[in-house]
């Protein structure tokens, strides 16, 4: 192979790398392209997103001021059963007291 021979062939070599290359290129670009209708929905999609998350974060605040209000409430509940518990057992043991007294008043 001569020198005029190498050269035609690195040429052509170059010039059909160089075509591949165009047309991977504009094919990608084909892939990667967004047409209008797309970009509508895509925009559609993207408010709807937005408010459902929105959305969600209201009713996570909601749900937990709604779980602060329940506690509360658990405790104070807790809390009278606690006292009535307390007035139902200092009764009872009054109730004992004037029942000893009474037996000794009836025995004596």
């Amino acid at each position: 192979m001569d020198k005029n021979e190498l050269i035609t062939a690195i040429s052509t070599a170059f010039m059909v790398f160089f075509i591949l290359g165009w047309f991977a290129r504009m094919g990608y670009g084909r892939l990667r392209r967004i047409n209008s209708p797309n970009v509508d929905k895509i925009d559609d999609l993207a408010t709807r997103l937005h408010d459902a998350e929105e959305k969600r974060d209201e009713a996570m605040t909601h749900l937990h001021q709604r779980e602060r209000e329940l506690i509360n409430k658990a405790a104070q509940a807790e809390a009278e059963l606690d006292a009535a518990m307390q007035g139902l057992g200092s009764a009872r043991r009054e109730a004992g007291a004037l029942r000893r007294e009474l037996d000794e008043l009836q025995q004596g």
